[in-house]
């Protein structure tokens, strides 16, 4: 029956330990805990495998409890502070009190001394958090004060840690944080805290007026979808970036692209695809249908292949989502391995993007403006770079000789998201006008020039 299959795994699994942790068998790094794990063994376990072996596999140790606390020493002798305090925590042997915590931390094993420290208690935490003081590491303090709830062992600290992510939130830009972390731990010192001239940020990124942006638009509702649709429709090139509400729980449901910016050289559109879809759904398809379908506006995006997915996800009834046609994705021409969008601005512009909105949440409405300005950056900044293209030959900082940038092979004429690309086409790859690609891809060259822009 199912309990005596269970025994009998138990019996083996105890086994395989003894075996490994004698040295009969060789194994990778963890897989001794691992095997009591999932079986859970225990000790009781492990003293009756030793009582009916007829040969002990440790004569120095008569119980399951010595054999574990010899093994645990020489994983401690070899710095294996993990392995050793998960063994420990498993078989519930408190040992090596202080002096294994001091150690770990001499040796940086951070994780290991917090977890040791949690199964010992207050008294072991609390030591964990001076030592992280006196080493001068007040955030992982900080949480340790507030996961196990020592607020009253550490008022001053855990003061100083609400204060700190203020002083984060300050630093970064990130003004409408400051507000809510104040009232949330009453922290009224900060009440009359005045942002940085705006110069001071401006110099430290990218902004609006740098890329001679006149006019950023939201656009909620039908006629002022037209308006940006006739506008845009007149334009050569634009910049198409979205953005949406992070997911942090894993294997839960993505969340819908919130909004979509395209860009002009001048004027920023703003689309509230939420609002929009809710509303005027038709409409929304056909307007955005203009564009994204047009073979006489080029799109750029960067790592374009992302929002496609994301949009053919959330709005999988709209036929203006289902194909696009021509793209050239910025990443493809560059190949930044580092950095993002904002690595490559500073490299082609002098100046990154501050990138502190990206994961805020972009299903609040009203947006604020910092989140405004941070989604008009992203498309208006994909029209300069690309400008770049025309008005340099080589990249920035390329040595002298250095290939010129082709572009024009990236371009994408008409890419279907229901069969999106098994790998990115290789740069510069020689192919016919209206070839297909494999995924629906189709790749075309454009006779235009980055001077286009209007």
């Amino acid at each position: 029956n199912n309990g005596e299959d269970v025994l009998k795994a138990k019996v083996c699994a105890a086994k395989l330990f003894l075996d490994i942790i004698g040295g009969s068998l060789t194994h990778e790094e963890g897989v001794q805990i691992k095997i009591v794990q999932v079986f859970d063994v225990n000790l009781s376990d492990i003293d009756k495998v030793m009582c009916d072996l007829s040969v002990k596999r440790n004569p120095k140790a008569d119980t399951a409890k010595e054999v574990v606390e010899q093994y645990v020493s020489k994983l401690i002798e070899l710095q294996s502070y993990m392995t050793a305090v998960d063994l420990l925590t498993h078989f519930s042997i408190r040992q090596s009190g202080e002096s294994f915590l001091l150690q770990m931390m001499e040796c940086k094993q951070w994780k290991a001394a917090e977890k040791w420290a949690t199964y010992m208690g207050k008294p072991m935490l609390c030591l964990l958090v001076q030592e992280y003081v006196g080493q001068k590491l007040l955030k992982p303090a900080y949480d340790v004060i507030k996961k196990n709830n020592l607020r009253q062992e550490f008022p001053e600290l855990y003061h100083q840690g609400k204060e700190r992510q203020v002083y984060l939130a300050m630093e970064a830009g990130y003004f409408e944080k400051v507000e809510e972390l104040c009232d949330r731990y009453s922290l009224k010192g900060f009440l009359n805290f005045k942002e940085p001239e705006p110069s001071l940020l401006h110099n430290r990124y990218l902004n609006l007026q740098q890329l001679f942006i006149e006019d950023v638009f939201w656009v909620d509702e039908v006629d002022s979808l037209r308006d940006a649709i006739c506008y845009l429709e007149e334009c050569k090139v634009v910049g198409i970036d979205c953005e949406w509400k992070p997911n942090y729980e894993k294997g839960g449901k993505s969340s819908k692209v919130s909004v979509m910016q395209i860009a002009s050289e001048k004027k920023v559109y703003i689309f509230d695809l939420i609002k929009l879809y809710e509303d005027v759904p038709s409409v929304l398809d056909e307007c955005l249908a203009r564009i994204l379908h047009s073979p006489s506006i080029l799109k750029l995006g960067y790592n374009f292949q992302c929002d496609v997915k994301q949009l053919a996800h959330s709005y999988g009834e709209l036929k203006c989502f289902k194909h696009f046609d021509m793209l050239l994705d910025i990443q493809n021409v560059f190949k930044e391995p580092r950095g993002g969008l904002s690595g490559l601005a500073e490299k082609i512009l002098g100046t990154g993007l501050n990138k502190t909105r990206r994961n805020s949440n972009w299903e609040q409405r009203p947006l604020s403006h910092y989140q405004l300005e941070y989604a008009a950056l992203d498309a208006a900044v994909l029209l300069h770079i690309f400008r770049h293209v025309g008005n340099h030959s080589q990249p920035a900082g390329a040595p002298d000789g250095h290939a010129k940038i082709e572009w024009k092979s990236h371009i994408v004429s008409h890419m279907d998201s229901s069969k999106m690309p098994r790998k990115d086409i290789k740069p510069g790859a020689e192919s016919d006008v209206g070839a297909d690609r494999p995924g629906g891809w189709t790749e075309a060259t454009l006779d235009a020039s980055p001077g286009m822009i209007s």
